[in-house]
């Protein structure tokens, strides 16, 4: 007889193959002034996709992945993120749920007092990963970024396109369902913002699903992804093979 957990876990990947990996129905995120920051936005991104996500500052991106990361909740509507209401998940499961995804920020974030290597290891250790697990897949995936042997230097010590390669072994290292970039590229020159592009489109095409939040017009429009365009909380355009929309 099935557990409840494994009944739970297949109607959860019914949802997803029904409504996507990602599923906002009729979402709205309020704050107590000014309008909202989300207004009624419904969105479907499936498994394996490679989406931008592109808008003036104030139309809703940041809100839309921190709903994403559950770092808020909808005011009304639904948020499911692989076959989860993130809405309804308890506190206690929410670090749980987390592991699912893989995060970048623009402004890396990284442990300043550790080396590379540490840096990544540590995201193994938070999912309790053994010894000889973190021993293999930190020099992979530092490999896979291009940083094998930078293992050793700290975050000082690198350029800002070699850390925010650090940024993205640590996101990826734990094989996340999901990874949700929010300008991946923002404090980067042009040749090291096409490189960290580059590397994204690499973790997609081995079967990641990417979200990235960008305003960097000369990416989108040559990469030829789908490209969501949000203004004031609402989605105004979703263009597969899109590019980088201007509203006035």
């Amino acid at each position: 007889m099935s557990s409840n957990s494994d009944k739970k876990r297949l109607k959860r990947e019914q949802f997803v193959e029904e409504n996507g990996l990602i599923f906002l129905d009729n979402v709205t995120k309020s704050y107590q002034t000014g309008a909202p920051a989300l207004n009624g936005v419904t969105l479907r991104i499936d498994k394996g996709e490679f989406v931008f996500i592109v808008g003036d500052s104030g139309s809703g991106k940041s809100t839309l992945i921190k709903l994403l990361l559950r770092e808020l909740t909808a005011t009304s509507g639904n948020v499911y993120v692989m076959g989860y209401n993130v809405s309804k998940l308890r506190h206690r499961n929410i670090p749980m749920f987390r592991r699912n995804l893989g995060v970048v920020f623009q402004d890396f974030r990284l442990l300043k007092d550790r080396n590379v290597y540490e840096n990544v290891a540590f995201a193994q250790r938070i999912i309790e990963k053994s010894a000889g697990e973190i021993r293999r897949n930190v020099p992979s995936i530092l490999a896979t970024v291009g940083l094998a042997g930078k293992y050793k230097a700290k975050p000082k010590q690198l350029s800002g396109g070699e850390q925010q390669r650090v940024a993205l072994a640590r996101a990826l290292v734990n094989k996340p369902a999901i990874l949700l970039a929010d300008e991946p590229t923002g404090n980067l020159d042009p040749g090291n913002s096409w490189e960290i592009m580059k590397l994204l489109e690499q973790i997609n095409e081995n079967g990641t699903t990417v979200v990235v939040v960008t305003h960097n017009r000369e990416i989108v429009n040559a990469m030829e992804k789908r490209v969501i365009a949000m203004k004031k909380g609402v989605i105004v355009s979703d263009e597969e093979k899109g590019y980088y929309v201007d509203e006035d």
